[in-house]
């Protein structure tokens, strides 16, 4: 560790997700410190949103030794343009849905002029499971998560793969469903994998099928505005056959996109994130059986199917903080 890092010991890690963000001080070997969060939403601007996190972060900053200690921040958001330290019209983001924010300026501002650099929250995800989980050692492997939307971060011999404007790999609004009756999605497209297979999907699947029978279900004691994936987590688990189907219906489209997915990169392993996976094989086993269904016979048996090896945030905030100490 150089001089300036033995000085300024740590960096923070923002993991930004639709619904949490979550912040990490994180020291050189990859250990949090401290943690805090807040909602995402709730903020109609960006200058709102801001306030709120440095508030929450004061304690935590205070409690490894004030801002002298931080080097630098590192944020995982969605529609993150790493070149530029923007958010860019972010489906799930009220306060980014239709504008460009300059949310790492505006954070290094409030921050006593900190560095601050920011990629894409599933990049973050993968660059936190290259360095520290289950994908150490792996060179070709593709991140998706699973949260209020569907993100992915793609590894290419190593490397990240960013593009030309660093928007490449938004596998989430690949198109599954063509046509009217394609859901319409957060992005203004129709038909993504996001409108279907995120947990916001799932509680419209189970809506829409909730709708269209009558055939018995746990998730019928429940208001069906309310419906989250994780109540058809619950009633799958229990043995209701109409939250299994859903399920099987997301896993299945799931396994269909990978399976289109590895035309392209070949990956050696395909590993999901996010509060989702926690319905484990009720989602993995539909996944990986589409998958070996539809996938072209030069790929097949190649892939690995795996779930996130840190737990809760850890990834996102830990690949958050990777890009904190990379900032010269």
């Amino acid at each position: 560790m150089n001089e300036q890092n033995m000085m300024k010991p740590y960096v923070i890690g923002l993991d930004l997700g639709g619904t949490n963000s979550v912040f990490g001080i994180v020291d050189a070997r990859g250990d949090i410190k401290a943690t805090t969060a807040i909602k995402t939403g709730g903020f109609q601007t960006a200058e709102a949103y801001v306030d709120a996190c440095v508030e929450a972060l004061q304690p935590i900053i205070e409690q490894v030794g004030g801002l002298e200690k931080i080097k630098a921040m590192g944020i995982g958001a969605p529609n993150a343009n790493y070149y530029k330290g923007t958010i860019e019209f972010a489906p799930n983001l009220p306060w980014a849905h239709d504008c460009i924010v300059p949310l790492a300026k505006m954070f290094s501002d409030r921050l006593s002029g900190i560095p601050v650099g920011m990629t894409n929250d599933a990049n973050a995800a993968a660059i936190g499971e290259m360095v520290y989980g289950v994908a150490r050692g792996m060179k070709n492997f593709i991140v998706i998560t699973l949260g209020t939307g569907v993100g992915s971060g793609i590894v290419v011999n190593g490397q990240l793969l960013y593009g030309s404007d660093g928007f490449a790999g938004e596998l989430g609004h690949v198109t599954m469903v063509r046509g009217a009756e394609g859901r319409s999605c957060g992005c203004g497209r129709t038909g993504c994998l996001e409108a279907y297979c995120s947990a916001t999907g799932v509680a419209r699947t189970a809506r829409e099928m909730l709708q269209n029978s009558n055939r018995p279900s746990l998730l019928r004691e429940m208001d069906p505005e309310k419906i989250t994936s994780l109540d058809v987590s619950i009633a799958a688990s229990k043995g209701d056959e109409l939250a299994q189907e859903i399920y099987a219906f997301t896993g299945k489209m799931l396994g269909e996109a990978c399976a289109d997915f590895a035309a392209f990169s070949s990956p050696e392993a395909f590993i999901f994130f996010g509060g989702m996976v926690k319905a484990g094989e009720l989602i993995m086993k539909p996944i990986r059986e589409a998958y070996d269904a539809h996938v072209m016979k030069v790929f097949r048996g190649k892939a690995q199917f795996l779930i996130s090896g840190l737990d809760g945030a850890s990834a996102a905030v830990l690949g958050a903080s990777a890009i904190g100490w990379e900032i010269q």
